[in-house]
């Protein structure tokens, strides 16, 4: 995957959460125990994170609020942060270093984008939008995830990890509905 390709998967997601109505935000969505203003939340949180990973090599934690009651104008900060920071020079050859070790930049750009897209759906499965999102991400995004999301990775939450267990899903199904199951969501 390219930039190009993760600056198109924030711009899918930007424009689902600027369509979240306010009546919205304690709907549930596909993550467990998360509503949709959590999940937004989550997704401006990782934005930042992943800057900052981009910016120092090193991610930082997740630590708080970021959301308030301009949604989309604060994933919009966070996705500016996120581009400057991959436009910024040398940033293609800098190693990330995450918990399970350290990645090169591309890794890092596949991750990014492939969360970006399952967590498109995640918000527009949850509010009622459109599951036709952009293909060429989600054909990405699923053979990134086929690739890298190995069951080593995967788990329940309550024993420390973040991506749940494949859902089986058929092979004729939407192609986003078959990324998130891939992802653990229940299409």
């Amino acid at each position: 995957m390219r930039i190009d390709h993760l600056s198109r998967a924030l711009d899918q997601l930007g424009a689902l959460i600027a369509d979240v109505r306010p009546e919205q935000a304690g709907l549930p969505t596909p993550c467990a125990a998360w509503t949709v203003r959590d999940l937004v939340n989550h997704v401006v949180d990782e934005t930042y994170r992943f800057a900052e990973s981009v910016e120092t090599g090193r991610r930082g934690s997740s630590d708080g609020d970021y959301v308030g009651a301009e949604w989309d104008s604060a994933f919009a900060m966070a996705a500016a942060r996120l581009r400057a920071a991959w436009r910024a020079p040398n940033a293609m050859e800098r190693t990330h270093t995450f918990p399970g070790g350290a990645v090169p930049a591309a890794w890092a750009i596949g991750q990014q984008t492939t969360e970006f897209a399952i967590h498109a759906w995640d918000i527009a499965k949850a509010t009622g939008q459109s599951l036709e999102l952009d293909p060429e991400l989600g054909e990405l995004a699923l053979g990134w995830a086929r690739e890298n999301l190995v069951p080593q990775v995967r788990g329940a939450e309550a024993d420390g990890f973040h991506i749940a267990p494949v859902v089986t899903t058929s092979d004729d199904a939407r192609l986003y509905d078959r990324l998130a199951a891939f992802g653990g969501r229940q299409p």
